[in-house]
């Protein structure tokens, strides 16, 4: 029976636990899209708790692929810098430091979600087709130089992530972002190589992965997060899926971050606890891939049930450790697993009296001045 606390290896990275923190946008940076104190304090915050694995919110590989001139970017060199003092802090302190890739595609050039509308000034977006996601802008349909050139950007901002120090690279293929909007029919109404049937709809995510996993080191892990279905009839579909994920693993993907939705504001969703469980189990099992789980996973005893019935190989959360930075320590004491858990020398006397926690001494070592 898997544990929420067993290690878990893929190609040379091993994780500690099953338990990971998934990107969150937090609309932090100025337009340079370069990493804040925000984001340092936000992520090693979580990492202090536990977790093996700490995923850098989606990070634009062009400026143009920003949901917000707020995002993180790492389009260009100025980047790495201040990547690598975030991925070292992460590090630093016991957990994996990943980051994921991304370009908004025809969801990008809008305000931060708590302001709403359009970005002002905005830019033009561009999409596998002229179909705007409801009620935004118009995106440009991709001339075939635009593809080259775009898979060439997440080539090259996955060679700054290694630079950086990331010892963990995901794609984006979720959400109705670019790569998902090329995958669902809802969005990529094209007739070339790069649409129509299931082949030509899944050539972009393919190529880009090919590409990227060429360019990374050969220990480096390489996971890909997709919406396994639109929730929309006429869209993409759990089957899908699975297929794509068996041509994904093929082409040297690891695993699987298997998320949903985000197509179109018509998607009919089954909220509620675990609701994306069974896609990604649906996938593992279909397409014999690791997967990572996500969504409304919020108690430790759900996680663990997870992981036993075999169901996903990792659970990811991002709305729980917003509400709860520490979960991982919580979900330790929760499940009488304190002894499976190192924690901060800094931190001990808060949690030892609650079970007999082992101390990650190298994370008392000092860490680089700001």
């Amino acid at each position: 029976m898997t544990d929420l606390f067993s290690p878990f290896a893929l190609r040379g990275v091993t994780f500690r636990n099953r338990i990971g923190v998934s990107p969150m946008c937090q609309y932090s940076c100025s337009d340079d899209g370069k990493p804040t104190d925000w984001h340092l304090a936000h992520l090693v915050s979580r990492a202090v708790s536990g977790v093996s694995l700490v995923i850098a919110e989606a990070s634009a590989v062009t400026p143009e692929g920003r949901i917000t001139p707020r995002d993180l970017g790492i389009w260009s060199d100025a980047h790495i810098r201040p990547h690598a003092r975030l991925a070292g802090a992460i590090a630093a302190v016991g957990a994996v430091p990943a980051i994921q890739l991304a370009h908004a595609g025809r969801k990008a050039s809008r305000r931060p979600p708590w302001e709403t509308g359009a970005a002002e000034p905005g830019w033009q977006t561009l999409g596998p087709s002229a179909a705007p996601f409801d009620g935004f802008a118009v995106p440009r349909a991709m001339s075939e130089d635009d593809i080259a050139a775009t898979i060439a950007a997440f080539v090259a901002a996955a060679e700054r992530a290694v630079q950086a120090g990331y010892r963990l690279i995901e794609l984006h293929g979720a959400h109705g972002y670019l790569m998902h909007s090329f995958l669902s029919p809802l969005s990529n109404r094209r007739n070339d190589r790069w649409g129509g049937d299931f082949e030509g709809r899944t050539r972009f995510a393919c190529e880009t992965a090919r590409a990227v996993r060429a360019a990374i080191p050969e220990t480096m892990p390489l996971v890909v997060r997709i919406s396994h279905t639109d929730w929309v009839e006429g869209g993409w579909t759990t089957e899908e899926s699975v297929e794509l994920g068996r041509r994904l693993k093929v082409l040297g993907v690891d695993a699987i971050d298997v998320s949903s939705g985000g197509s179109s504001n018509a998607q009919a969703v089954p909220l509620g606890p675990g609701y994306q469980v069974p896609g990604a189990e649906a996938v593992r099992r279909g397409a014999d891939i690791p997967v990572l789980a996500v969504g409304m996973i919020t108690e430790p005893a759900q996680a663990q049930a997870i992981l036993a019935e075999g169901r996903a190989d990792m659970v990811l959360l991002a709305r729980g450790f917003l509400r709860e930075p520490y979960w991982a320590m919580k979900a330790a004491v929760a499940l009488g697993r304190t002894g499976a858990l190192a924690i901060p020398p800094q931190y001990a006397r808060g949690w030892t009296s609650l079970g007999e926690m082992e101390m990650d001494r190298a994370t008392a070592e000092p860490m680089p001045a700001l």
